[in-house]
């Protein structure tokens, strides 16, 4: 007989179930959401396009971006938003207009206008991953709780068939209990070459608002506006682009937390400035689980005679295997039909604002979704200190020193928090 689950025994652990408890401070259901958004030539367009699809409901009042080029076509859109270039100065002038703001700025500059954003009470959808060190997101993920404000993390694939497919597979048990998951992006981008042009800035961008809390540099188009995320003054690298889709699936499936060991296997020599083309990290997590994480093709997947196109996860468990991607899920050893059945997501950004409106929390709400980017992060940082290390998860401490420098950052005079 199917087992029919509500949505947070889905995709929760009781950890993050702790986290992510409290209910939002609702709006009345049907009332206009006046929203903000930050960063509105990349990613945040796509949110645009999904959230002005909720008209009226969705109601933009501002609008906010440092690059007036890759901006323009959203201003355009909505002329009576009123248009920002520094976040800062749009809440100052706006803060009690508005009710939700949506972040798709690069990584390096996430945390600042969330925790601005959260502080002030309100509602968040945040591109992945979170931030940009652990310690970021463990401080977002806090404060949500604690302001009691609708959260929701851009892992939009979240809805899709497949992965439901996969969940309902792991949950249903047809598998049988699961103690080792390999999960890996099939991509060889990272470590270009570091540029030493130096023209000049665009009259369209506002380079020291994008620079915003990172390292000061002369402005090259070989980072700005997208080779950013492969340098990790701004960026995470691939893992930080795909990890927190890919990972997704066996967090929601295994209802995973927190690790308890990062272990650091191989990978290209560190490079201090640019993210790698490849490397291969593992955590331990309880119920003697191993997650393997890869930014290239598992050598599993050969020694098992396993085709990887277009698959990013393999589960294997006592009775059998599960290789899944964001479009299939292919049971082997094993048949069956999964008896728990996942609830059909209304829209991942619709998921959002009922929850802003006193409905459940949306699926990938801060308290799923934190402890999920952290370990994408704390899988660079084992990349980065070129060791493994014991990591206390209430602490934020790691057994080496080399990853222990790398959790918190230290934000310039003006940024500190």
């Amino acid at each position: 007989m199917s087992q029919e689950l509500n949505r947070r025994e889905l995709l929760l652990g009781s950890a993050a179930l702790a986290l992510g408890a409290s209910e939002a401070k609702a709006q009345s259901a049907n009332s206009r959401v006046n929203v903000a958004v930050i960063g509105i030539g990349g990613q945040g367009n796509f949110s645009i396009k999904e959230l002005a699809k909720l008209q009226p409901t969705t109601n933009f009042v501002a609008l906010c971006d440092v690059d007036d080029e890759r901006a323009g076509k959203a201003y355009e859109q909505f002329p009576s938003a009123k248009k920002f270039y520094d976040w800062r100065e749009m809440f100052d002038k706006m803060g009690k207009e508005i009710d939700a703001v949506v972040i798709a700025t690069p990584d390096h500059t996430h945390f600042h206008p969330a925790h601005r954003a959260i502080s002030m009470g309100k509602h968040v959808y945040l591109e992945k991953p979170m931030a940009h060190s652990v310690w970021e997101v463990r401080e977002l993920t806090k404060l949500a709780t604690e302001k009691k404000v609708a959260t929701q993390l851009g892992v939009q694939r979240h809805t899709l068939p497949a992965i439901h497919k996969a969940v309902e597979i792991i949950q249903s048990g047809l598998i049988g209990k699961v103690t080792e998951v390999h999960s890996w992006i099939a991509s060889s981008r990272g470590m270009p070459p570091v540029p030493t042009d130096t023209p000049a800035v665009p009259s369209t961008l506002k380079y020291d608002l994008w620079l915003g809390p990172a390292p000061q540099r002369p402005y090259t188009a070989e980072i700005v506006p997208y080779k950013w995320r492969f340098f990790w003054d701004y960026g995470t690298g691939e893992a930080g682009n795909w990890g927190c889709h890919i990972l997704d699936i066996p967090f929601w499936a295994l209802g995973l937390t927190y690790p308890t060991r990062v272990n650091y296997h191989d990978g290209d020599p560190l490079h201090a400035v640019t993210t790698p083309t490849k490397f291969h990290v593992s955590f331990k997590y309880e119920k003697d689980i191993t997650l393997h994480w890869y930014q290239g093709t598992p050598a599993i997947l050969k020694e098992k005679n396993l085709d990887p196109k277009g698959m990013n996860n393999l589960f294997i468990g006592e009775k059998g295997m599960l290789l899944c991607g964001f479009d299939k899920a292919q049971l082997i050893g094993v048949e069956g039909e999964p008896t728990v059945k996942v609830p059909k997501s209304p829209g991942f950004h619709k998921e959002w604002l009922d929850a802003i409106q006193g409905g459940k929390p949306a699926t990938c709400h801060f308290g799923y979704s934190g402890p999920m980017t952290e370990t994408v992060l704390l899988g660079n940082t084992a990349y980065r200190a070129q060791e493994g290390f014991d990591w206390d998860a209430k602490t934020l401490k790691a057994s080496s020193a080399k990853a222990a420098a790398l959790i918190k950052p230290k934000f310039p005079k003006g940024w500190t928090v």
